[in-house]
């Protein structure tokens, strides 16, 4: 050959194009697509920085919401994660950030897999408390007992 890269079809182990245009899958289109639009703002010193910004704002308030919503049911740690993936779209910084996380976060979660159900159970008795500590301060306890009649000074939240 002469260093051109040939091809296989799919049913002899190559990749089939699943676009007509350029061999590209629909998802590196898109890829490309923001990285020429990216580019072109890069280009205007004055919108990288709006733009770099902008990212920061979005990027610190997702990750902000994810880690006060981490102790409760719920997707706590994928908002962090997006958060931090937010800011690692413009920041090196960020980017180190969300691997060590994810790899914190990864080797705890196989840990606690791995532990009694005693442990477990001591988990889901700290996640309780933070879960109703926060309730009772927000004054959702007093709120709601209003509601039902149940007007309980202990109840009230104490800020």
């Amino acid at each position: 050959m002469d260093g051109q890269a040939v091809s296989k079809p799919a049913h002899e182990g190559g990749l089939e194009a699943s676009s007509d245009h350029d061999g590209f899958h629909p998802i590196e289109e898109v890829e490309n697509r923001w990285l020429r639009w990216r580019r072109k703002i890069a280009g205007n010193t004055s919108l990288n920085l709006a733009y770099r910004i902008g990212v920061g704002l979005v990027g610190a308030l997702v990750l902000a919401v994810g880690i006060v919503t981490i102790p409760y049911p719920g997707p706590g740690w994928l908002i962090v994660f997006a958060g931090l993936g937010i800011l690692a779209s413009e920041f090196a910084w960020a980017h180190r950030l969300l691997r060590f996380a994810r790899a914190r976060y990864d080797r705890f979660m196989i840990w606690f897999s791995h532990q009694s159900v005693v442990v477990k159970a001591l988990g889901v008795l700290f996640t309780t408390v933070v879960v109703l500590a926060t309730l009772w301060v927000l004054g959702t306890f007093g709120l709601i007992g209003g509601w039902v009649g149940l007007e309980q000074a202990w109840l009230e939240s104490p800020l």
